[in-house]
């Protein structure tokens, strides 16, 4: 039995709720094939602030660093919106993307056929709509300097930095033409060129990398356009690959084709490090009632399963269990409507499902 070591940090909210699902699901999966998965936990977020006064620690980087495989929950919450940017928990998970160098963020958008009618746009509209958004994440306007707050006659004003050189922009180019290699070889450039001069350079590196890669066909989109695209015409799109920004926005944007935030999965991939998190928040409002959606934890985990651990069986497996719970009718309350079929459930009906369908005491 060979034996793989990862680092959880369940983070805020739901986080902790959803992760444990995820790490019970892929430790099934991964068993079956002959892989035994080992967890080390850390506090991350708010939560660690309210243990050491930060956000992350230096322990806890150092630990992900040398795992290199990363199982992240949420973070976030209302009660540290007021902390200072450095001690608010975003501020350690732009740390640790950038520490573990994880420049690449892999978001699959994949409309699930039984969950076609829980998007509130038209079924014909979004059925078979099947993105990969590839997402530069250590770059751009989140980490650009100089970054400052100050007063000109009397007013105040805010200066970011949006800036990329050509080298992060070729690195992130050649993750989005792989991918599309194994997809249906077309990748569409999302940037701002007609305005912003970091989105010219964009531009010309990815045109630049466009020649590496003849079998891949390659079409750009202003993101205004994009945006409205998403919505208008999803199935156009097989990898779109943008900057940091941008893609945070769209992203998000093209969760609601799938009806909901507690459906999409996440992989943050850097050289050999990997960090997997689901896209949607800690929803501190739910936090605690074991109604929260983990089906996004859930295929976080099959993804750390296919990039990390090389497990596309186990990878496979997972995907196809959170199939048959949907096939199955177990709707959480962001996804539940009531057609026949359908069951409300919480957190605890789902996980259970899930680990009977892994083990085969359930057919899929």
């Amino acid at each position: 039995m060979k034996k793989v070591n990862i680092v959880t940090l369940p983070g805020d909210g739901i986080g902790p709720e959803v992760t444990k699902v995820a790490v019970d699901v892929m430790k099934a999966a991964c068993l079956q094939n002959g892989v035994e998965v080992s967890v080390t936990e850390h506090p991350f977020g708010g939560v660690c602030y309210e243990q050491h006064g930060v956000p992350v620690t230096d322990e806890t980087i150092e630990s992900c660093k040398e795992t290199k495989i990363v199982l992240l929950g949420a973070v976030g919450g209302p009660k540290w919106d007021n902390l200072s940017a450095d001690k608010r928990p975003e501020a350690a998970l732009l740390k640790l993307r950038k520490e573990l160098g994880v420049f690449a963020n892999l978001r699959p958008i994949n409309v699930y056929p039984v969950l076609a009618d829980a998007s509130t746009l038209k079924k014909e509209v979004i059925e078979g709509t099947d993105i990969l958004i590839v997402r530069e994440l250590t770059g751009g306007v989140y980490f650009g300097r100089p970054r400052f707050t100050s007063e000109e006659n009397g007013d105040p004003f805010s200066v970011d930095t949006m800036k990329y050189s050509r080298s992060e922009v070729q690195r992130v180019a050649r993750v989005a033409f792989e991918a599309a290699r194994l997809r249906d070889k077309r990748v569409c450039s999302v940037d701002k060129a007609n305005v912003l001069e970091s989105s010219r350079m964009w531009r010309k590196s990815i045109l630049e990398i466009a020649g590496e890669y003849p079998d891949v066909e390659l079409s750009h989109m202003l993101v205004d356009n994009c945006a409205m695209q998403i919505i208008r015409d999803p199935k156009q799109f097989d990898v779109m690959v943008t900057g940091n920004l941008f893609g945070d926005i769209l992203s998000d944007a093209a969760s609601m084709l799938t009806g909901s935030l507690g459906m999409l999965p996440s992989a943050s991939l850097g050289g050999e490090n990997g960090l997997y998190e689901p896209v949607h928040g800690s929803a501190p409002d739910i936090a605690g009632q074991g109604v929260a959606n983990p089906l996004a934890a859930v295929a976080s985990a099959a993804l750390l399963c296919r990039y990390s651990l090389h497990l596309e069986e186990a990878a496979q497996k997972i995907e196809e269990a959170i199939q048959s719970v949907l096939t199955n009718g177990l709707r959480t309350a962001d996804l539940f409507t009531e057609e026949p079929g359908t069951t409300l459930a919480n957190t605890k009906d789902v996980a259970q499902l899930l680990l009977k369908i892994i083990n085969d005491t359930v057919e899929a």
